[in-house]
């Protein structure tokens, strides 16, 4: 069995806070069985409930069906992949281009190495970690906008 931890009803503090109506709150109540046992599942199963009414009565629409023997053009991932789409894309090695992408996060592993002297939060006094930042942040946007281009103006953005 558990412990409870019974209130001490002859507190004057506790008393006045249960007349004003602040009740178990104050003095505690255990998570068992009050929450665990009743308020919990009542809680799941109507956030499933109302998922499952919610597909019943406004069902998502799935679209066209595939057709697998007309292959679009350019296919293109989702919008967040396509900075690592454009690297597999331009780099002729696809193990080049794997080794590109592993060394993304490998590098960014080690700038707290690099500038770990410095225990500032201050962006502009910390310059290492700014221009990794920056540097980063803009060859991400280059080579995402590049890969809604074709393949020989992915690299020069149809600029040049």
């Amino acid at each position: 069995m558990s412990i409870l931890k019974q209130p001490d009803l002859n507190d004057p503090k506790l008393r006045a806070k249960l007349a004003q109506g602040m009740g178990h709150n104050y003095y505690g109540e255990p998570a068992w069985p009050n929450d665990l046992l009743y308020t919990f599942p009542v809680v799941i199963l109507g956030t499933i409930g109302l998922c499952v009414g919610l597909a019943v009565l406004d069902p998502a629409i799935v679209g066209e069906p595939a057709d697998p023997f007309a292959t679009p053009l350019e296919i293109l991932p989702e919008w967040y992949f396509y900075p690592v789409f454009q690297i597999l894309r331009v780099v002729p090695n696809k193990l080049l281009g794997i080794a590109a992408m592993a060394s993304i996060p490998l590098g960014l592993m080690l700038v707290p190495f690099i500038e770990s002297v410095n225990k500032f939060q201050n962006p502009f006094r910390r310059p290492v970690a700014t221009a990794v930042f920056l540097f980063g942040t803009l060859v991400t946007l280059w080579l995402g906008i590049g890969a809604t281009f074709p393949i020989d103006k992915s690299l020069t953005l149809g600029l040049f």
